[in-house]
């Protein structure tokens, strides 16, 4: 990841004129608005080699139809070795610190058969029926999360319960005990506050979040219980695998686990973040959302986060993919162990793909968005993704229907990095609740 300021927030942008000139990328107007640049790339550069802040040359893909293809084509790997890096560029196409701490066999870094192997034990945690009975314990922490703040009528909603929400999530998931994960809140903060230049604290927290996965396998092991318990946690579940022939690795076990929780909850606080700050620009689609919600239906909140992923997404860029042979894409010919980057953001926002791309349209059917990915490299946590989404977004405007932006909108900071997109801050206000209000737990 690399640092990209933050500058104030654009208005809805309107594509270029063919007559523009190129945009410059990865400036601080773009960090803030990056959809017309990624028009003019759609219409005059669809496939676009560039140098990205790391130092590192790297091709952006931006049709839809390329990037679909892209990311279910064989000959992009997704193990980093492909790649023969510059001495200026050693180290910086993956998550900072994750080598030094052993930790490249994950889902992010590996191709087929280790991936298949590894995907199939973890996809266990992430079927319907498991998320399903998740739901309670999400409404759960959403509840408790608001009613934190809900009696001050005013918060942060990334600090206060975007962040948050999704960490408790992933760490119950995963068999974190309770009284440890304030201690992955600070980590993961760390990675918020502070992104993954040369100063930034993704690499730290990658050090110490290894160290912990190392203890807590090891006592994880040592209380491993005969047989499986129903609901039994993801890393005990991993634990078995390795022990009775899965071949699962000590390292692969924590791999698996770090990224899970490394990647599943920044997605979900940009979903909730990016979301929420998009209703709030478009009050005429909160509103209808606020009566479908209060007629009891859930039909335009499913399509909405849909919408909302699709529209300002969390992730803007997939993640890394290199070149195993020379190949042409877009009518571009592509070295072998180049670097290639889906741009998710542009591929969405597509008119080829989509009517009327720039309208956030809640209702919208017809929505094959590449928000989680496409392919053997989908993003696993999905299904767990979406129902946070639905059930923070809906409790929010339920519980605080008059939730209003509590700085002027051109304040806002977008942090830094070049895969994920997200807010540093969203403050609000709203009519506090009266002391004492319990919350309506369902």
């Amino acid at each position: 990841m690399s640092d990209r300021p933050g500058t104030p927030a654009a208005p809805a942008p309107s594509a270029p004129q063919p007559s523009a000139p190129a945009p410059e990328l990865f400036t601080w107007g773009f960090a803030t608005d990056p959809y017309p640049a990624y028009a003019w790339l759609r219409e005059h550069a669809p496939v676009h080699r560039t140098r990205l802040p790391s130092g590192v040359e790297a091709w952006l893909v931006t049709r839809y139809a390329d990037a679909k293809a892209v990311l279910a084509d064989q000959r992009l790997s997704k193990n980093p070795a492909h790649h023969d890096e510059p001495a200026n560029a050693r180290g910086k196409t993956g998550i900072p610190g994750e080598r030094k701490a052993d930790l490249m066999t994950h889902l992010l870094n590996i191709d087929p058969p280790d991936h298949t192997r590894l995907r199939r034990l973890v996809s266990k945690a992430f079927t319907p029926r498991r998320v399903a009975e998740f739901a309670p314990r999400v409404q759960e922490l959403t509840d408790r999360l608001i009613d934190a703040f809900a009696e001050r009528g005013s918060a942060d909603l990334i600090h206060d319960f975007a962040f948050p929400l999704p960490i408790y999530a992933i760490c119950d998931l995963l068999g974190v005990p309770r009284e440890d994960q304030d201690d992955f809140r600070d980590w993961a903060g760390m990675m918020i506050r502070h992104g993954g230049g040369p100063r930034g604290g993704v690499a730290r927290s990658v050090k110490k979040m290894r160290g912990y996965l190392a203890e807590l396998i090891h006592r994880k092991r040592e209380a491993l219980p005969a047989e499986p318990a129903p609901g039994e946690d993801l890393i005990s579940a991993l634990i078995r695998a390795s022990d009775e022939g899965e071949h699962l690795t000590e390292n692969e076990a924590a791999a698996m686990a770090f990224i899970l929780l490394f990647a599943g909850f920044e997605t979900t606080v940009n979903l909730i973040g990016n979301g929420t700050l998009a209703l709030l620009d478009h009050p005429e689609q909160r509103e209808r959302l606020q009566a479908s919600l209060a007629r009891g239906e859930r039909d335009l909140l499913a399509t909405g986060v849909e919408e909302l992923l699709r529209f300002d997404g969390p992730v803007e860029l997939a993640t890394w993919r290199f070149a195993t042979e020379e190949l042409t894409v877009g009518g571009q010919r592509i070295g072998a162990g180049d670097p290639v980057l889906v741009v998710l953001a542009a591929a969405d926002r597509d008119p080829e793909r989509f009517r009327d791309p720039d309208v956030l349209d809640l209702s919208r059917r017809d929505n094959q968005h590449l928000g989680y990915g496409h392919g053997i490299h989908y993003c696993v946590g999905a299904p767990l993704a979406r129902l946070e989404g639905q059930f923070a977004l809906a409790t929010l405007l339920t519980r605080l229907p008059d939730l209003r932006l509590g700085v002027e909108r051109e304040e806002l900071r977008w942090r830094g990095g070049l895969i994920m997109r997200g807010l540093r801050t969203l403050p609000v206000e709203f009519t506090p609740a009266a002391p004492g209000t319990p919350s309506d737990r369902k």
